[in-house]
């Protein structure tokens, strides 16, 4: 009688604590409703890669088949497809590898129309991850940029609207107060709409000469420029201090590559900055360098900065933010806050309240190292959050260097044992500093998926160490041969045997498999992706460079000098090279790679997991090892994560978003470096993914493959 008595009271105490914790706490978490389709890049403007969907779940996610398959027939050696396609109406749009604008039935694959930009040729620069879509319920129009051309397409046709711009298109080179004829200004992520709006960041080159990253707002219909933030301020504006004087007439960088997130209720619209150029030298920009590295609250109707947060100074790491923000909702203190969380390569997480910017968590300033090389001047401080708890190792230390066998642990902590490491701000080095966890993160474009339903926050990471050497710059002359010409401008990013690091710089050899040598002497000239154009050197050294790559030959020639002053930097860097043992693994122990779920409620990890694995060293026992992977996943209302990613297994993954248990997984025809998109139609659900592969030497796809349960 006391037992039941006993349990029958705790019921109750239990049944008014719940009452009392509504009550205090407010009503239960509320995911947003009608997240049937995919309109937007990562899942909507709010940049959370949500699903409302339900109809595939938990307990029968074992049974997904291939809906449909269309292979764009656009892949070929080295190409990607990293789009995040989306879903309106139906009709599913999308890019393909040639950085052809397709719309597809969402239903069944088949194919209902067509964009090529540049008929008869490829352009440059291929790398894309989607498109924009608005609307005003009468007309719609899809947008696309390709090279240096925006291009607003008719939704239902894919034939340029020739009242946009010029025939249909902009020139994003226009409209910065400077001439930038020579220099790369594209977008491999779309914009977003706001209205009659479409917001835009840009990718810009990373070393001299580089564009600034001006986030601008173009009129949907005319194509005309609303209004424009200045990443590198100029006289009389907030920030403009923290640069030289005049800085943003000779330099570039500070730009939004990696996407933005809107509340288009507030009208706020948040974009993640990357660093100013050069990425790894900065004697020519001494000070904080505010907006670079910056998180940015704007009016999305005006532009106006309402509040900002930089989180480093003076970058000298390329720690771009690499990714767009989420729009996530916190429980603090007893109340649901509107939130903005922002990743990084760091492997940290940053959460700020909407609309004033304040942190939502501790932030410590530390102190940060300074520079040995002559120069250089790095920031004396660094901000780091102390929560939530970061989700990549941060330091490469002596402890977790590879013991995957004797030998490659003697090799790798002998060359460990030469380079800097003091900390995760150790500036470059000549002697090598090492970078940790990596250049492509920790956090990488694939971005954080939220799940508003329990809180919890997706991110998946990478760990490589890669070591960034400081190398003195071959000084420009009159004259000089193509070996010259290559050290001096190219080496930085594809090494002085022109290997680069693929996938971020590829290798230059046997161009000619890839491009006609008029299309290799194009990219010389005008520059592709990161990649600046070298026609301010004059055509015969321009031509000289050109036979260098292409068959080694070293002609000597007479070279137009570049304008001496800021641009012309004492040092340049080696190449990007990744901390690998003799084998080519990463030197440092497992996990290489990881898929963290954070409850952002209670500020700590829920679940941890390796994610992806090597399959030559699984076939030697040495499994779960995680790997580098490429592409965000998705959260869905039927207790799933969805993610393809990994690099080397070609595995699209789907997991318990709840626990982390692995539920499903299948084969791609190439590795789903992109993000799926989710969606409904007559009331079957699907899953779509771009099997893109080509990182890292990784075979290339050109497929778009969607998932569905077996159809009644």
């Amino acid at each position: 009688m006391y037992n039941w008595i006993f349990h029958t009271m705790t019921k109750v105490l239990i049944l008014i604590g719940s009452l009392l914790c509504c009550s205090v706490w407010g009503q239960q978490r509320k995911a947003p409703s009608g997240r049937n389709g995919w309109p937007a890049f990562g899942g909507g403007k709010d940049n959370i890669h949500y699903s409302s969907l339900k109809q595939i779940n938990k307990g029968n996610v074992d049974k997904l088949r291939v809906a449909w398959t269309f292979d764009t027939g656009d892949a070929g050696p080295g190409s990607e497809m990293q789009c995040n396609p989306i879903v309106v109406e139906g009709v599913m749009y999308a890019t393909t590898p040639k950085l052809r604008v397709i719309a597809l039935d969402a239903a069944t694959g088949k194919l209902l129309w067509s964009f090529e930009p540049f008929p008869g040729r490829a352009p440059r620069g291929r790398r894309n991850r989607g498109v924009s879509h608005w609307s005003d319920g009468t007309q719609s129009r899809v947008f696309f940029v390709a090279e240096n051309n925006l291009f607003s397409l008719y939704a239902s046709t894919g034939k340029p609207d020739d009242g946009f711009g010029k025939q249909g298109k902009i020139d994003l080179r226009e409209g910065f107060g400077r001439p930038l004829e020579n220099v790369t200004i594209t977008a491999t992520t779309p914009g977003t709409v706001y209205k009659d709006l479409l917001i835009l960041g840009s990718l810009v080159g990373e070393a001299h000469p580089s564009a600034p990253g001006d986030i601008r707002a173009f009129d949907v219909k005319s194509g005309q420029i609303r209004w424009t933030f200045h990443t590198i301020p100029r006289p009389g504006e907030f920030g403009y201090d923290t640069w030289p004087k005049d800085t943003w007439k000779h330099t570039g960088g500070a730009n939004n590559w990696a996407g933005m997130a809107l509340d288009e209720k507030r009208g706020l619209i948040f974009v993640p900055t990357g660093s100013a150029a050069f990425d790894f030298y900065g004697a020519d920009r001494h000070g904080d360098n505010l907006f670079a590295n910056t998180l940015l609250c704007l009016k999305a109707s005006t532009g106006e900065r309402v509040w900002h947060f930089q989180a480093v100074k003076h970058d000298v790491w390329d720690r771009d933010f690499p990714s767009a923000p989420s729009l996530v909702t916190v429980r603090r203190s007893g109340k649901f806050i509107d939130a903005v969380a922002q990743i990084t390569k760091a492997g940290f997480v940053f959460v700020f309240h909407r609309e004033t910017g304040e942190s939502l968590f501790p932030l410590q300033t530390v102190q940060a190292p300074a520079s040995s090389v002559e120069g250089e001047l790095t920031a004396k401080t660094q901000v780091i959050p102390l929560k939530p708890p970061p989700y990549a190792r941060q330091q490469f230390t002596e402890d977790i260097i590879t013991n995957r066998t004797p030998e490659a642990h003697r090799i790798v902590l002998e060359r460990w044992r030469k380079l800097r490491k003091d900390g995760p701000f150790a500036p470059p080095s000549l002697e090598g500093t090492i970078v940790f966890p990596g250049f492509d993160g920790g956090g990488e474009w694939g971005g954080p998926a939220f799940d508003p339903e329990t809180g919890l926050f997706y991110v998946n990471s990478n760990e490589m160490a890669w070591v960034l050497r400081l190398v003195p710059r071959a000084t420009a002359q009159a004259v000089a041969n193509g070996q010259r010409l290559y050290a001096r401008n190219c080496t930085g990013c594809h090494g002085e045997d022109l290997k680069g690091s693929p996938p971020q710089f590829p290798s230059l050899h046997n161009l000619t498999a890839k491009f006609t040598e008029a299309q290799v002497a194009e990219i010389l000239r005008k520059g592709a992706g990161r990649m600046p154009g070298f026609q301010q050197l004059g055509d015969a050294a321009v031509n000289s460079l050109l036979r260098y790559v292409l068959r080694g030959e070293n002609v000597e020639v007479a070279v137009k000098r570049e304008p001496a002053g800021p641009m012309d930097l004492q040092y340049g860097v080696d190449g990007y090279n990744k901390f690998l043992d003799p084998d080519g693994y990463p030197a440092m122990q497992p996990p290489w790679g990881t898929l963290n779920a954070i409850d952002l409620d209670k500020v700590e990890m829920a679940w941890k997991i390796p994610f992806g694995e090597y399959p030559a060293l699984a076939a030697q026992g040495m499994k779960n090892t995680g790997t580098e992977n490429y592409g965000g996943g998705i959260v869905t209302a039927g207790g799933l994560f969805f993610i393809g990613a990994t690099n080397h297994d070609k595995k699209f993954h789907a997991y318990d978003k709840l626990t982390g248990k692995l539920l499903w997984e299948t084969t791609l025809p190439a590795a789903g470096n992109a993000t799926p998109a989710m969606y409904e139609i007559k009331g079957r659900q699907f899953i779509v993914i771009a099997a893109g592969g080509g990182k890292s030497g990784a075979p290339s796809g050109g497929s778009y493959v969607a998932f569905a349960l077996p159809a009644n």
